[in-house]
């Protein structure tokens, strides 16, 4: 099992749909926050993408040298930029980082944000600039290792002598990462993808999806790994974690949620749909929000993408990600408000509990006293004592 964590470089907040008790988005928050993720033994970070976001590979990038061993997930965008820009880019943070970069494939669902940004195509147009990007991508960045050049005629895209001259240091290619709800984005998982990620869905929905993209792979001669996106209140008792998740949305009224609801609706992403289709685009109570023991629908209200939340004990919060496991997830992707205390809370409270981590949440320094902390003078050096 392996826990991802999140960067915030929309924001954070305390509470949903306010800008009450909000964070500005900036390098010394990010950094924080990876530095936190790095020292706590989370696998890796997710950067969000988007025009309400920092760009992700600036801020990437920047991250590097303030952490050690953690890995970024970071997003192409097919139809946004060639297949030989991003793979110079994606070859160019594997070199600076080691070996540190995942890549989340995003085709998008949002017209607006796409019209904005200069693509006019339509859902399964754009998941054919997908296929036909990803080919070409792939070979260049293949192609790298053995001084190769590559030709490639689609009828969206094309590449005449196209060559990348400086190799990754993953072969063939950093992973690709990729979600995607619809019959479209499924055979684009089965052609390219390493990992295939959906959002936190209740279990039947989750284990549908992954034998769809595990039959679809395999008659490719193809395995894929599986992930999940989810946003957790991990508490130490099961009323606290349910306290603070209807403070998340207690600042929510319903113009907010309206306004919110109906941008979502204008996107033509599956995934988005089966994510306001578990809530209604109702407030509602724990009973109505509540769509599987533990599972809860709050954050869609407001939040587009990932809506779903993991809440509970720490101990109930650890059986529901076993249950994901048992399905085949191998990666959970998390993130709870706010970003920085929250990422020590789960490590904290849950990484024990499922086996993730080294330790180096809890290590203590050569001046902690029994307790996790320095006791009156009791542990101090000899020498510093008056």
């Amino acid at each position: 099992m392996k826990v991802f964590w999140f960067i915030p470089t929309h924001g954070d907040s305390r509470y949903l749909g306010t800008s009450e008790g909000a964070r500005a988005a900036n390098y010394d928050y990010f950094r924080q926050i990876a530095v936190a993720a790095d020292t706590l033994g989370y696998e890796g970070v997710l950067l969000p993408t988007g025009r309400s976001c920092e760009d992700a590979w600036v801020v990437a990038s920047s991250l590097i040298p303030a952490t050690q061993r953690l890995k970024f997930l970071v997003a192409i965008r097919p139809g946004l930029t060639s297949p030989g820009l991003s793979a110079r880019m994606a070859a160019t943070f594997d070199r600076l980082s080691a070996g540190r970069l995942l890549i989340n494939v995003v085709t998008g669902g949002d017209a607006a944000e796409l019209a904005g940004d200069g693509v006019f195509v339509d859902h399964d147009t754009r998941y054919e600039i997908t296929d036909e990007f990803l080919h070409i991508w792939r070979d260049l960045i293949a192609g790298a290792h053995e001084g190769k050049s590559i030709d490639r005629d689609g009828r969206h895209l094309s590449t005449k002598g196209g060559k990348l001259l400086y190799p990754s240091v993953q072969r063939p290619h950093p992973p690709l990462w990729f979600g995607g709800s619809s019959p479209a984005a499924h055979r684009i998982a089965a052609e390219h993808i390493d990992t295939y990620l959906t959002w936190g869905e209740p279990p039947a929905a989750v284990a549908e999806k992954i034998a769809e993209v595990r039959a679809l792979a395999a008659a490719r001669g193809r395995t894929v790994k599986f992930g999940i996106r989810l946003h957790v209140i991990a508490r130490e008792t099961e009323q606290e974690a349910w306290q603070d998740a209807e403070r998340l949305i207690s600042r929510l009224d319903d113009a907010t949620i309206a306004r919110a609801q109906q941008a979502f609706a204008n996107m033509d992403s599956e995934g988005q749909r089966r994510m306001a289709a578990l809530h209604g685009g109702r407030r509602g109570s724990r009973e109505t929000l509540e769509v599987y023991p533990n599972l809860w629908a709050g954050v869609g209200l407001v939040r587009g993408g990932a809506g779903t939340a993991l809440v509970g004990s720490a101990v109930q919060v650890a059986q529901r990600m076993r249950e994901y496991a048992q399905l085949g997830i191998e990666t959970f992707i998390l993130s709870g408000y706010p970003h920085l205390e929250e990422s020590y809370r789960f490590a904290e409270l849950v990484f024990p509990l499922i086996g993730v981590g080294d330790g180096r949440s809890t290590s203590n320094g050569p001046l902690s006293g029994p307790f996790g902390e320095v006791v009156g003078n009791s542990y101090l050096p000899q020498a510093s004592q008056s």
